[in-house]
């Protein structure tokens, strides 16, 4: 109720006003019936433009941190999630995760239209990053197509650390919808892994055919706790090499300090007297 009234009145009219977005291959959306609707991601507004697209509510496997800020502006976060009908979900692993994809998959029981992230976060450079099984494991599970989607051009409208989408002159979103993927030949064998990692690879090989990006084999958390881990280090080397220039220049000042102190202490020493000043004058 909530998700479509402020689609319909309220943010799709502002999205396309301010944006004027171009949408490709909406025919590959189901009028109805469920589909995993698999998308790149590249910006926290890829949640408003791809759902301002479809015509049909599209319920997202949202991060669970959304549902449990803290203060004030966490409750308010966390009730307007639950209020457009977003399902929370635990990116730790094992058994949170596998119940955070069954209530996706219940959504898809029930003919919704599941938007799922295979990446599992943000792209933090542009790239397209190993997808996660979890989009197979749903697909296999319940035997729902899967529409694969490019998001193009919002992490322009909003880079990172951005707090919201800004319209700009040379940015232009773009969403397209892929042919569906049918993979209902394989339902009921979510339990095979390796069938699980061949159906994600070719999910992500029909987003990256859509979106035109660099593929990486590696997931983009990984890569993220690596570039963490890099920038602590060089805060740490450029915190080492502060000190040891503290140090220098320290020493430098106390050796100039003592130069200045020796210089002054040989110019006020008197001179030794001459031989003839200690010769004894002649009365």
């Amino acid at each position: 109720m909530v998700y479509m009234f402020l689609k319909r009145y309220v943010v799709g009219p502002l999205v396309n006003v301010a944006f004027r977005p171009e949408v490709r291959g909406l025919e590959h959306v189901p009028t109805e019936g469920p589909a995993i609707l698999a998308s790149n991601h590249l910006s926290v507004s890829d949640s408003v433009f791809m759902p301002v697209a479809v015509p049909r509510q599209v319920f997202f496997l949202a991060k669970s941190d959304y549902f449990t800020g803290p203060g004030i502006k966490g409750r308010v976060v966390g009730a307007f999630f639950r209020a457009i009908n977003q399902i929370p979900m635990d990116r730790s692993g094992g058994r949170a995760s596998a119940t955070s994809l069954s209530n996706g998959g219940q959504k898809l029981a029930e003919g919704e239209l599941l938007g799922i992230y295979p990446e599992g976060t943000r792209s933090p450079d542009g790239r397209l990053y190993k997808g996660k099984i979890g989009v197979a494991r749903l697909a296999l599970e319940t035997g729902a197509p899967v529409v694969p989607i490019a998001m193009v051009g919002t992490d322009k409208v909003q880079p990172v650390g951005s707090r919201m989408p800004l319209p700009r002159r040379k940015a232009r979103v773009t969403t397209i919808f892929g042919e569906p993927l049918d993979f209902s030949g394989y339902r009921g064998r979510q339990g095979e892994h390796a069938l699980l990692r061949e159906v994600t690879d070719e999910i992500m090989r029909a987003i990256q055919a859509l979106s035109g990006q660099v593929s990486v084999d590696v997931y983009a958390g990984d890569h993220k706790k690596r570039l963490a881990e890099q920038k602590r280090q060089e805060a740490r080397q450029a915190a080492a090499e502060m000190v040891g220039s503290a140090k220098d220049k320290a020493r430098t000042a106390a050796q100039s300090a003592k130069n200045a102190a020796d210089a002054i202490t040989h110019r006020d020493r008197p001179e030794p007297a001459s031989d003839d000043e200690k010769r004894p004058t002649a009365r």
